[in-house]
């Protein structure tokens, strides 16, 4: 029989790699939802009401329902939906088979499913940035001859990135746990890696307190390195 630090450190190697995979997924769907969220925040404030509705519908809908829907959605639903489609352009226009597979892979799923979702918290994220500067500053660039665009890429959105880097360092802590929720599609990150050891050794204390602890040092260092960040930011200000 196996003794606790024994089967902890035997089990070490496995769940650091799906570690690797939690922070692989988070940084993937960080990186693309910054840039979803970068548009769907700008949509949100334009003046046009078509574009303004549709990154609201956006940003409702995924903000609205649970990640864990959402993962199902797109893991069990888009193949569905693209069989269909399929379906309906061969009966109709007569075309051959576009593919023969419709099924979906949990990686393509991980991150279609948590970039959309991390998408629609960092436009809102965005959003409130852009509106906490000072309405004087647009109106500044826009007298000194910049169009609205460069007076958003020159002017309001290097202050406001300043100012949203402690509510992304929360959204990026956020998703990391989040991830947890893929071991339901089988994708093997750290929670999923953690209950495949306890199907072999039936010790899950001993294993959950592992994952936890993992997790915990990870969160942690993300949160000092967010202090960091900021307090590196605040710095360069106040010598100005």
């Amino acid at each position: 029989m196996e003794l606790p630090l024994e089967l902890i450190w035997n089990s070490l190697p496995i769940i650091l790699e799906g570690a690797l995979h939690t922070l692989e997924i988070t940084l993937i769907a960080i990186s693309l939802g910054f840039i979803l969220g970068l548009f769907a925040g700008l949509a949100r404030l334009s003046k046009k009401r078509v574009v303004r509705l549709l990154a609201t519908c956006y940003v409702d809908f995924f903000r609205g329902t649970p990640l864990l829907v959402q993962i199902f959605m797109v893991y069990f639903g888009l193949p569905q939906l693209l069989g269909s489609f399929q379906n309906f352009m061969m009966d109709t226009f007569h075309i051959a088979q576009i593919w023969e597979s419709t099924h979906i892979n949990p990686f393509p799923a991980a991150i279609i499913s948590t970039s959309l979702n991390s998408g629609a918290y960092i436009a809102e994220i965005f959003r409130a940035g852009v509106q906490s500067i000072e309405r004087g500053q647009m109106e500044a660039a826009r007298s000194l001859g910049m169009t609205h665009i460069q007076a958003m890429r020159f002017v309001i959105l290097p202050q406001a990135f300043k100012r949203i880097i402690p509510p992304l360092g929360n959204e990026f802590i956020a998703m990391l746990k989040d991830t947890s929720l893929l071991s339901v599609i089988g994708f093997e990150e750290m929670a999923r890696r953690g209950q495949l050891i306890i199907a072999q050794t039936y010790k899950p204390f001993h294993i959950w307190l592992t994952v936890a602890f993992i997790y915990l040092i990870m969160t942690f260092a993300i949160s000092r390195l967010v202090d960091y960040m900021e307090r590196r930011l605040k710095a360069g200000d106040d010598r100005r």
